[in-house]
Formats: structure tokens, C-alpha cells, sequence
């Protein structure tokens, strides 16, 4: 992943795979961002293959958070720019493209981004597993099909998370 970010607005690219392994940086990111006064996000999944329920999970949690008003106004925004047809097929199944502006168009230029430098907590499997689960509890508050697709594996997750306690 890559960022750059001007005038309240952040244009993060993720390239691969959006998986587990980003998604605490990814969240720490944002939400860093977000204090910082940053509430229009744009990701470039141009070149980003495909995204696993995790982070797909983390995305919805920072969709929501952001899509819930506050006077009558959005906190802000989380614009999608050029998603595949796989992933906007994920969001619809999962129920969650709602929270998102999709987008098409030119990708981002890469001589404005900066690369993001992994976190201690991206590398703490007590972290990751953290983020995991609350990602897989969003996915099904935010649509109850999802609690069929996502309880094993928040059942999972809480009794590995309980074992590190």
C-alpha cells in the first residue's frame, strides 16, 4: 500500500492482495488520518486483485463509521476508484457496497505516493487475530446473510483470541 494525502483528502493505492496481513495498517491508517482532520478517501484498487474477508471486513467497519451522519452530514467518504469485477462482486454479495462511492478512471500517479512502512501491531498475531474478528462480527452486523458465511470462523477467532488472553 501506498498514500498520499493533501487538502483533507487521502488517495491510498492497494495493490495484490488486500488481505489480513494489510489490514491493521490499514485501519490504523485511516483512522490516523481521519484525526488528522483527513474524511475523503479514495483507494485505487486498480491494481488490486482481490481482497479476503478480513480486510473486506475492516473496509465495511471504516465504510460505516464514516457513512453515519453526524448533523445530518456524512463523517465522511470512502470512494472506491476502479474496483474489479470480482471485488464489486464481494461488496454486493457481502451486502456492504452501499457504505462506498465507486468510481472509474485514471489511476493514481505513483510519483505522489508514498509507501506505507508495516507496524509493530501488523506483526502481532494477537493484533491480527483482533482485527480479524472484529472484521468478521462487522461483516455480519452490517448484513445478517453474512452470519451463515462468517460464524465458524468468528467462533474461531474468539476462542484463539480467549487461548492468548
Amino acid at each position: 500500500m501506498s498514500v498520499w494525502a493533501q487538502d483533507k483528502v487521502a488517495w491510498i493505492r492497494v495493490e495484490g492482495r488486500a488481505n489480513f496481513n494489510s489490514s491493521v495498517d490499514f485501519k490504523a491508517l485511516i483512522n490516523g488520518l481521519a484525526a488528522k482532520g483527513y474524511n475523503r478517501f479514495v483507494l485505487d484498487l486498480t491494481q488490486c486483485a482481490l481482497m479476503d474477508s478480513t480486510f473486506l471486513g475492516v473496509l465495511s467497519g471504516l465504510g460505516l463509521k464514516f457513512s453515519n451522519a453526524r448533523n445530518g452530514t456524512p463523517n465522511g467518504t470512502i470512494e472506491l476508484l476502479n474496483p474489479n469485477e470480482r471485488v464489486a462482486d464481494l461488496l454486493e454479495n457481502l451486502g456492504v457496497h452501499h457504505l462506498f462511492k465507486m468510481v472509474s478512471g485514471p489511476e493514481l500517479s505513483t510519483n505522489r505516493l508514498q509507501p506505507i512502512e508495516q507496524t509493530p501491531a501488523s506483526q502481532d498475531h494477537k493484533e491480527l487475530t483482533r482485527t480479524s474478528l472484529e472484521a468478521h462480527e462487522t461483516l455480519m452486523n452490517i448484513n445478517p446473510e453474512n452470519v451463515n458465511k462468517f460464524k465458524d470462523v468468528a467462533q474461531f477467532l474468539a476462542e484463539d483470541l480467549k487461548k492468548m488472553q
